[in-house]
């Protein structure tokens, strides 16, 4: 009797499923790789130029070859936070009554009357790598969060940075955040964070001190 040769049959009814069940084991076990950010809010889109005295800016520049130069005078990143410091908090002419009576500075009459209005201006080169953009970037962060830290400490016993991290804490309870928001609010406003990429226009009146 002659058998009748027939080419064996693949099942594949089952192939999408066993696909699937692979797709699925590598979205959840593949790292992907985030982007290096930075946590800033731009400022609005408008044409209106705000008149500032020199004395209350602070120009840091960053070329091409990733060299920092600080009004004139090139520094190392190193050196940046404690000149960032020294100005925000100089505290300006004790007979300016726009001076301020919790910084601790040395009251130079060629920087900053007081924090809220020295303004930190950023310009970098667009060749310059964004590593290092990123690293200037940090630094001048630092020196706000060193100073907010000391005024957190001076009035409340506690860190600027601890106080936020407790409050976006999902465990901290409403009554707690809301204290600590008040905390937080108060210390932001004795050293607000003023740094800006923008060009700013400087006041043609009373430019010496």
């Amino acid at each position: 009797m002659r058998r009748t040769r027939e080419n064996p049959e693949v099942h594949a009814g089952s192939m999408a499923d066993i696909a699937f069940l692979l797709l699925i084991f590598f979205l959840v076990t593949t790292t992907i790789q985030t982007d290096v950010g930075l946590d800033r809010k731009l400022p609005p889109d408008v044409e209106d130029h705000i008149n500032i005295h020199e004395r209350n800016i602070l120009r840091i520049s960053l070329n091409r070859n990733d060299e920092l130069m600080v009004e004139n005078e090139v520094l190392t990143i190193g050196q940046l936070k404690l000149v960032a410091m020294k100005f925000l908090d100089n505290g300006g002419e004790s007979v300016n009554e726009r001076y301020c009576d919790y910084c601790q500075g040395n009251r130079n009459p060629t920087s900053s009357d007081n924090p809220q209005e020295a303004i930190i201006s950023f310009s970098s080169d667009r060749s310059a790598s964004y590593g290092m953009y990123v690293r200037v970037q940090d630094e001048l962060a630092k020196s706000y969060h060193e100073l907010r830290n000391r005024e957190a400490q001076r009035l409340f016993g506690q860190d600027y940075v601890d106080m936020e991290k407790r409050y976006y804490a999902p465990e901290t309870s409403d009554e707690v955040k809301r204290e600590l928001k008040s905390r937080i609010e108060s210390v932001r406003e004795m050293f607000p964070m003023n740094i800006s990429e923008a060009e700013l226009n400087v006041s043609s009146k009373n430019q010496t001190p």
